[in-house]
């Protein structure tokens, strides 16, 4: 009787944090580490095949149940092909992939045995049809696979001596087309058993096809060591030869031993600080209707730290969109502290680029050189887009949000004769570019090329992205990537604005109303300035306290050139909006310093900008400020 022998798969126990992926040690796949990825991978005797991916990509969450299909149907190609996937998921999306560069997610990648650099890997396409990626994964493989593997088509001479130079009981033979993928596919089914080769043969090898008399393709034969007769195989397809096989064979298999360990051994331990947190970020109850400048300061670190792997140097379009994107931003973005000089000064640097390419250390340079202690974040932190598990919500959340706060306030501030599709032009070119969700990306694209070029006002532009929000809305609704406590929705619901709604069918929503929901909705005055940006209030206040104002406080009307009018009709806009706020509780200080300002532009009575007033700030403190400084605080709070 033959030897039984086992194929051993030492799994090594997986953390709790694997587990916040998509696929968990349940699934017959290698969960591979971003941080022990090159080890794993590269100078392994067998082939990998791995899905780079992030946990809360809507293609990723989609594509997951046909990589597990997939790993399920070809486990038995272990050693000689191995199936993993690593989370390259962190709160911004990108740069976790190690030295692994990863355009988009989903990405599938093979290496090839024994390879030795990252560019070894060899891209193929996400399909979603399991046969596919079979054939995909052995057509990118097969000239590297060991030859003993015998994937290479076999002619008369090797089969008429086949058993005089391999100690095996039986082989296999499978007569196919030149196209047909079933022979491989058999043969590394089948490579796990010790008494039993597998050979394919080509329709054109006529010798044999004459001597077993094969008319149809594909058909399978099968020889036995002791002279007996050739015995036809049942059936015509992969399943149906490796299950006659596997039964002839019965449980004699070889003796493997595949130790995937380095890819889910734990990490070593380390202090918990602001870049690596150990825990999830515990859940804050926030309030639905409103906006959080935490989550405005995460996008604007996580959007403007340019994924390096997507784009090792910025160049031509994608150089040209972060310039708009940036002077968008030093337009419109609701100044914060220091905010302001940062993003006027990242504006400046690029504007001022004499080459025509930036590298991704050069951009890290401009961004540090442009980016006063405590401005710009160095870790996400969701506030209003916090979902409910890290993969869900967050940075996707906040750019639906930042975008719409930039046609809201480019309505309000914009000069008279701006471009109404300034904002969606760039959220339009951001998308393409810079976002990671390829399927994302492309239908944002597909609804702008629809219409986004009949919006012929401000106004429209912030209706035309409100409908298309909700489009992309109802697209997701119970798709996998949707967030279980917060359903996908038409927004607003009527909880929010119930004049939005209307009863008639044939016009389910009252656009005036939106529009003036939406405009108090993205509002200076809408923001909550919450634990997160207090925190950078204190250290603004340290700083100036050092003689380190790092603060810039430009007047924006002064800044972008606006001629007077218009600076007259955003006052008095500011000064509508303060009369609403100072009817509320606030110190007699307080009072007596915003009535100072309103009375200013109620009456026209226009300020030198160098004269200086009393100033009270949020946190009942006061200073002694320009006149044009005061008006900058006075809009960054809404007032």
């Amino acid at each position: 009787m033959a030897r039984v022998l086992l194929l051993v798969l030492v799994l090594v126990p997986v953390p709790a944090l694997l587990g916040a992926g998509l696929y968990s040690a349940a699934d017959r796949l290698a969960l591979l580490r971003a941080e022990t990825l090159e080890r794993s991978v590269l100078g392994s005797a067998g082939a990998w095949v791995v899905e780079f991916y992030a946990s809360w990509c809507s293609d990723c969450m989609n594509f997951a149940p046909t990589w597990r299909a997939l790993a399920a149907d070809v486990l038995a190609w272990r050693p000689a092909v191995a199936v993993g996937a690593v989370d390259c998921q962190n709160e911004c999306k990108t740069k976790e992939c190690g030295n692994f560069d990863v355009p988009v997610f989903p990405t599938l990648r093979v290496f090839k045995p024994n390879s030795t650099k990252q560019e070894d890997g060899k891209d193929i396409h996400a399909n979603t049809d399991v046969s596919v990626l079979r054939q995909s994964i052995i057509t990118n493989l097969e000239k590297y696979m060991d030859p003993s593997l015998g994937l290479k088509p076999a002619h008369t001479e090797e089969v008429h001596g086949f058993f005089q130079k391999n100690n095996v009981m039986y082989l296999a033979l499978i007569f196919e087309k030149n196209d047909s993928f079933v022979g491989r596919e058999v043969i590394l089914d089948m490579q796990q058993y010790e008494d039993i080769a597998v050979r394919r043969v080509l329709s054109s090898e006529k010798k044999l096809v004459e001597e077993y008399n094969v008319t149809t393709f594909p058909s399978a034969y099968l020889l036995s060591s002791n002279g007996s007769s050739a015995i036809k195989v049942q059936g015509e397809t992969r399943s149906s030869y490796t299950s006659f096989l596997r039964d002839r064979s019965g449980s004699n298999k070889k003796t493997l031993m595949l130790k995937v360990q380095n890819e889910i051994t734990p990490p070593p331990s380390r202090v918990p600080d602001e870049e690596h947190p150990t825990e999830a970020t515990p859940w804050k109850y926030t309030d639905r209707s409103k906006l959080y400048m935490a989550d405005l300061e995460s996008v604007l670190h996580c959007s403007l730290r340019v994924n390096k792997a997507k784009f090792p140097v910025l160049k031509g379009e994608q150089l040209e969109t972060l310039k708009r994107y940036v002077a968008v931003l030093a337009k419109y973005f609701p100044k914060h502290d220091s905010l302001n000089e940062f993003l006027y000064s990242l504006d400046n640097s690029l504007e001022n680029l004499k080459e025509s390419n930036i590298s991704h250390s050069d951009l890290e340079d401009v961004l540090k050189k442009s980016n006063p202690p405590a401005v710009l974040r160095k870790k996400a932190r969701w506030m209003g887009c916090q979902g409910s598990k890290p993969h869900y919500r967050g940075y996707s959340c906040s750019v639906w949000v930042l975008f719409h706060l930039l046609t809201v306030q480019a309505s309000q501030y914009a000069k008279q004769d701006a471009d109404p599709l300034e904002v969606l032009q760039t959220m339009r070119e951001f998308m393409h570019h810079f976002y990671y969700c390829r399927d994302c990306s492309k239908h944002f694209e597909g609804m702008a090329k629809e219409s986004m070029d009949q919006v012929k006002s401000r106004d429209e532009a912030i209706l035309w992205l409100w409908e298309r929000h909700n489009t992309v809305n109802m697209r997701v609704k119970n798709q996998s990537n949707e967030d279980p406590k917060f359903p996908k929705t038409l927004w607003p619901p009527s909880n929010l604005c119930p004049l939005c709604h209307n009863n008639l069918n044939e016009s389910p929503w009252n656009k005036t109303e939106v529009l003036s929901f939406l405009q108090r909705h993205y509002s200076l005055t809408n923001i909550e300035n919450d634990e997160l940006t207090r925190h950078r209030r204190e250290v603004d206040e340290e700083a100036h306290m050092k003689g380190k104002d790092h603060r810039l406080l430009r007047y924006k009307g002064e800044e972008r050139g606006w001629n007077k009018s218009e600076q007259k009709e955003g006052e008095e806009r500011k000064a509508e909006q303060v009369d609403i706020v100072v009817k509320r509780e606030v110190s007699g200080l307080k009072r007596q310093t915003l009535k100072a300002a309103i009375l200013a532009t109620k009456k026209k009575q226009w300020m030198n900008k160098r004269d200086t007033i009393l100033l009270s700030i949020a946190d009942d403190g006061h200073r002694a400020v320009h006149y044009a400084t005061s008006q900058e605080y006075l809009r960054q709070r809404g007032l």
